[in-house]
């Protein structure tokens, strides 16, 4: 049998084009980050003249930061994105746990019928005004629950979660019930330890969820009190409203100042939960192969 062999230069310049490639995703996905981290830390009347990239800070001034974490509003915004955070993933969790668990049981009447309903809603939905009508009658206007309750369950996360869970043995759960054990105890001794890697992603999914929200937020909460933290971003990128931050400064220095201060509250707002993900990598690859390999 004759064995066809690569050219050894052809496999080279494969890996060489395939590195590059890759080394340039990486720059152009990193570099928007640095930037607003070297600029975030550069002197404000610097940054104002400076033209084109930016590669590394210009000087060093730790100002901006400073008139972030002197700002109420942004405390208030941690504090307020920090318990929707919190308790939205919390019933996130549970609330998807439930539903998936129900539709995962092989004896569940109507289970497909089911199934294909809730699916149909992530195509098909009532639209904004319905929900704001539905949300004020419940009385959660003005409250951080209207940003947990009324998205208890994402369809896309329930599927995954679905899935893993009928990867689970079915033998477990009838040695499970013939020791007594019932429903609860069969989901939170018995499938939920077993299905880990999706619940980390499931909670990587809504905590980023929860912490990048804003829209929902705008349109049920006018209390200033309850803004989260990115809403609050929200105005101080778009609104440009850094001038409670820069009190006692002239005007050019004001504006100065404010360049270097919206760059400071998006790292503020970005950092926490970048750092959530090293955490959980371990568990996010296998988590998220599970809703792509069983059906």
């Amino acid at each position: 049998m004759r064995v066809v062999r690569k050219s050894g230069m052809s496999d080279r310049l494969l890996d060489i084009v395939v590195y590059a490639a890759l080394l340039a995703l990486v720059v152009v996905t990193l570099y928007p980050l640095l930037y607003v981290a070297f600029a975030s830390v550069s002197e404000a009347g610097r940054l104002i003249d400076h033209k084109g990239l930016l590669w590394a800070p210009l000087g060093f001034n730790l100002e901006a930061y400073r008139s972030v974490f002197q700002n109420p509003a942004i405390l208030t915004g941690y504090r307020n994105t920090l318990f929707i955070l919190v308790a939205g993933v919390t019933v996130n969790l549970l609330m998807t746990s439930l539903g998936a668990y129900v539709l995962s049981r092989r004896n569940v009447m109507w289970n497909k019928l089911f199934m294909m309903i809730i699916v149909l809603t992530m195509f098909v939905s009532g639209g904004l005004i319905p929900l704001y009508l539905v949300v004020k009658g419940v009385g959660l206007i003005d409250s951080l629950w209207a940003t947990i309750i009324p998205f208890s369950i994402n369809t896309f996360n329930l599927i995954i979660m679905r899935t893993a869970f009928m990867a689970v043995p079915e033998s477990l759960e009838e040695s499970a019930k013939m020791d007594g054990a019932h429903h609860f105890t069969i989901l939170f001794r018995i499938i939920v330890p077993l299905s880990m890697p999706v619940i980390a992603v499931m909670i990587l999914y809504y905590a980023v969820e929860k912490w990048n929200g804003w829209f929902y937020a705008s349109i049920f909460i006018q209390d200033r009190n309850l803004f989260p933290l990115q809403l609050t971003l929200r105005e101080i990128l778009i609104a440009n409203s850094t001038d409670s931050m820069v009190q006692g400064s002239d005007a050019g220095d004001r504006f100065q100042l404010g360049e270097t201060i919206k760059y400071a509250t998006i790292m503020v707002a970005t950092i926490p939960i970048l750092c959530v993900y090293p955490f959980l990598q371990k568990y996010f690859v296998k988590g998220v192969m599970v809703g792509a390999l069983k059906g």
